[in-house]
């Protein structure tokens, strides 16, 4: 097996086909050399690799913005010039990913590691900041940035806001001390789809290799919310959630197997639990409308380990183990699959205060 010349890290994420442009969840497993990649079936992985990626000669691109409707994206270019687009649960595990599989592909140059960890923890504005909060302060009609119309190469935008407009909001806010950081600050709020180019100069700058570039600190550089593009959209797409759900506070989120109520069948699907209200939602990932596929309150649920000797009763199908159960108020059944203990701890006792 090629499996056994020491495992960095593995998990879940989301790959693009290489020959029809679908998105599939892939489990992924990092080594040395090499990045595996295993279909999932039922709830398990398939013994052989479905694709390997050759990391010698590999470049890195974290953030890629190539994906408008897919922030989380890395990407992979080997050096036989073949693109891998991967997609991770949340920024933290896009950051987690990007630079393990960095070391990976320069573990022969420790100078390269050494400075790459350096520049990691150099850079702390994250921290104490929230970008939900900045964005919500964007958006107040009174103390919020102002949106204008303007004009780019004879197209005429509404409510946009300028590079340089941004930058000096979020030193006026005290969100940033410097134009540097408050670029870099900006530079997050787009890899996160809070904010989108519009126009020319600025959607040319996002393909920058450099990340100080990729925003620009210019009063010719045009931006918008990327919400505001989709709010026309009529109100039969609505999704059958209430927007309170979808309020609460993210407490954890990360890709789990479910098992399905209906056809019993075993998918991936990114969970985001959420505190006040306390409500746990499941997306399918390889779609990219981003709305929650199911979801439900956890005020009076009860959550538990199953045991991974034999397979319990309610399950069905060929299980990895790390099983556990969550019964509603209204006693509906879901069967969740972790991919290690550990993992499966960590969610039960995120879980549990919120019941």
């Amino acid at each position: 097996m090629e499996e056994e010349a020491g495992v960095l890290k593995e998990g879940f994420l989301v790959k693009r086909g290489h020959v029809v442009r679908n998105w599939k969840v892939r489990w992924f497993v990092l080594l040395q050399d090499k990045l595996l990649y295993y279909k999932i079936e039922g709830g398990k992985k398939e013994p052989s690799p479905k694709g390997r990626i050759l990391l010698d000669g590999c470049t890195i691109t974290c953030p890629c913005l190539e994906y408008e409707n897919r922030p989380l994206l890395i990407k992979l270019k080997t050096k036989t010039n073949t693109d891998y687009f991967l997609e991770c649960c949340s920024r933290e595990e896009r950051d987690s990913w990007a630079l393990d599989i960095t070391g990976a592909i320069h573990a022969g140059h420790p100078v390269q590691v050494q400075e790459l960890h350096r520049m990691k923890n150099s850079f702390k504005l994250l921290e104490n900041i929230s970008l939900h909060n900045i964005v919500e302060r964007m958006y107040d009609s009174s103390t919020g940035i102002k949106l204008t119309r303007n004009l780019d190469q004879g197209n005429r935008y509404k409510e946009t806001f300028t590079g340089s407009a941004l930058v000096d909001w979020l030193i006026s806010n005290s969100f940033a001390v410097s134009r540097f950081e408050a670029v870099t600050l900006a530079s997050m709020l787009m890899d996160e789809n809070f904010i989108r180019p519009v126009g020319v100069r600025s959607t040319e700058a996002t393909r920058s290799s450099d990340p100080s570039e990729k925003f620009l600190d210019d009063s010719t550089a045009l931006y918008m919310f990327a919400e505001s593009s989709k709010k026309n959209t009529s109100s039969k797409e609505e999704v059958h959630f209430n927007i309170s759900e979808l309020s609460g506070t993210i407490v954890k989120q990360g890709f789990l197997v479910k098992q399905g109520h209906k056809r019993k069948n075993w998918k991936v699907r990114k969970f985001v639990l959420r505190a006040d209200p306390a409500f746990l939602h499941y997306y399918d990932p390889t779609k990219e409308d981003n709305k929650p596929v199911g979801g439900f309150s956890l005020r009076g649920c009860l959550v538990s380990a199953l045991e991974d000797n034999g397979v319990p009763a309610g399950v069905k199908g060929n299980v990895q183990g790390n099983l556990f159960k969550i019964i509603t108020k209204n006693d509906i059944h879901y069967y969740i699959q972790a991919s290690s203990k550990a993992e499966r701890v960590q969610w039960i006792e995120a879980i549990k205060p919120l019941t």
